[in-house]
């Protein structure tokens, strides 16, 4: 390649030999000497120019390099880090947030086996504590207690068409309440819990108060279940038989609704003098349940359910079957007063080991109840109850209540709920006999002293205020009239307020 000095002297010579004349003008001389030297200029300031780029090239190389070589020394102390579990302050920023991210996802992941492992359970915990106060009594008449209860489900096993699942319920309280301040049919406080055979401090602990299995059995067996309307029910282990009978939707929960035990459950079955339910001191039994439940007719439904439960003034897994407590129940579901929902029960039930008015005795006692729950209009719901008993030295044979929940929507109140409730118990022949022959003796049973006459008459009314979605404040007043059927004692008032919270 020729330079452009070259090429310029090669094109003079040119034109001198092509035109002579030309080539001896001195002027065009002149022209081409200056043209000469602007192109020696020119060839300097290009070299000028190549120089500075090789400069430029070579500078430009050596960051680059020096750049990779950085980032290979990072790259490695990365790869370094990487290969250890634990996190170090001189590591990458890069290989810290990588292990947090990593021991981020491990930790999600365990959550989640976790959370699988528990799928299917389902737990609920209740909490609650009253205060009473009591008025025409002798001895002091103020009451505080707490109650704790928590119940877990197990998930639902399938095997074929069967469906099984395990119940477990946990309960802890203490306080009395005023069941042993006077004498009466009358539970006034039906949450309170305490474990009475140990010292006082350790009153508190904790018992398994219910643990059975169920299983659900569509009938006919063997045949498409998905078509099945009808299911046999079988449950069996340590059960509160008011779980399964006598059950209603306005008067059944002490937690919530009324806390007088006649509007809890039928008055026979449950009393502060001698329940017949065949319970432990706690409420608790061993024993079975079978139901046959046949929802065809939905929304009209029924059902039919056999109890057998131990016996005894202590139901325990001993001896309580050798005359266990039996119960059987007829029930319905129906729709009236313009399609809205009624439940109806009957029930049957005899107590071979039931105990009675007297210390440390048993007797084969019976008897028939009937309970209700209707409702009448979007916030009223009706209920009552009715119960005969026979047997040897009950101390009532006749029971009825009746009363109402209404709904607080009627005040632009709808989590609020006003409940109004009146009951009566009939003294037996055997208790005016002999109440006033009935002395103190080692267990606490007290001598009544006085003559029986008649019927007892007990009243309740609370306010449920809902203060927010798990906690509710009830003040409760009752009101017991003749109590345990003697004329001759003042009438007992007792105000209180519940609180419960619940999960």
């Amino acid at each position: 390649m020729l330079g452009h000095s070259a090429r310029i002297c090669l094109l003079a010579a040119a034109i001198t030999a092509s035109f002579p004349v030309l080539a001896e003008d001195t002027d065009t001389t002149r022209l081409l000497q200056r043209l000469m030297e602007r192109v020696d200029q020119l060839e300097k300031r290009n070299a000028e120019l190549e120089k500075a780029v090789q400069a430029q090239d070579s500078d430009a190389d050596s960051h680059v390099e020096a750049r990779l070589k950085a980032l290979e020394e990072h790259n490695a102390q990365l790869e370094s880090a990487l290969l250890t579990e634990d996190v170090s302050e001189r590591e990458p920023q890069l290989a810290s947030r990588l292990k947090a991210v990593e021991y981020q996802t491990l930790d999600i992941q365990k959550q989640a086996k976790i959370l699988d492992s528990i799928e299917g359970f389902s737990a609920d915990a209740n909490f609650t504590t009253v205060a009473q106060r009591a008025h025409g009594i002798d001895t002091s008449g103020t009451e505080l207690n707490y109650r704790a209860d928590i119940t877990v489900t197990t998930p639902t096993i399938r095997t074929g068409d069967i469906e099984s699942k395990m119940f477990g319920h946990f309960r802890v309280g203490q306080g009395k309440g005023l069941g042993d301040k006077f004498t009466s049919f009358v539970g006034p406080n039906a949450t309170s819990f305490q474990l009475g055979s140990i010292v006082e401090p350790e009153s508190s602990a904790m018992i398994l108060a219910q643990a059975w299995y169920q299983a659900d059995i569509p009938l006919p067996y063997g045949g498409f279940q998905p078509n099945s309307r009808q299911t046999l029910t079988v449950n069996f282990g340590k059960i509160d038989p008011f779980l399964f009978f006598d059950q209603n939707a306005a008067a059944g929960d002490e937690t919530r609704q009324f806390l007088a035990s006649p509007f809890v459950h039928n008055a026979l079955l449950d009393n502060p003098l001698a329940a017949n339910i065949g319970a432990d001191g706690f409420g608790f039994s061993p024993g079975m349940r079978v139901s046959y439940f046949n929802w065809g007719a939905k929304p009209e439904t029924y059902r039919l359910s056999l109890g057998i439960f131990g016996a005894g003034r202590s139901a325990d897994f001993s001896n309580s079957f050798k005359s266990p407590f039996a119960i059987v129940q007829a029930e319905t579901s129906q729709r009236f007063f313009v399609g809205l929902e009624g439940n109806y029960r009957i029930y049957l039930w005899r107590n071979g080991q039931a105990p009675t008015f007297v210390a440390d005795e048993t007797a084969s006692h019976r008897g028939i109840g009937f309970s209700f729950d209707q409702r009448l209009g979007d916030g009223i719901t009706l209920f009552g109850r009715l119960g005969a008993g026979s047997g040897d030295r009950l101390p009532f044979d006749r029971t009825a209540s009746i009363g109402a929940e209404f709904n607080g929507s009627y005040w632009d109140r709808g989590a609020d709920a006003i409940g109004l409730a009146i009951g009566t118990s009939r003294t037996s022949g055997d208790f005016r006999a002999q109440s006033a022959t009935v002395d103190a003796d080692a267990n606490g049973v007290p001598d009544y002293g006085f003559v029986a006459t008649g019927w007892e008459q007990v009243a309740e009314a609370y306010y449920r205020f809902h203060v927010h979605e798990r906690f509710e404040l009830t003040p409760d007043f009752q009101y017991i009239r003749n109590p345990a059927g003697n004329a001759e004692a003042q009438a007992v008032t007792i105000v209180g307020v519940r609180a419960n919270l619940a999960f």
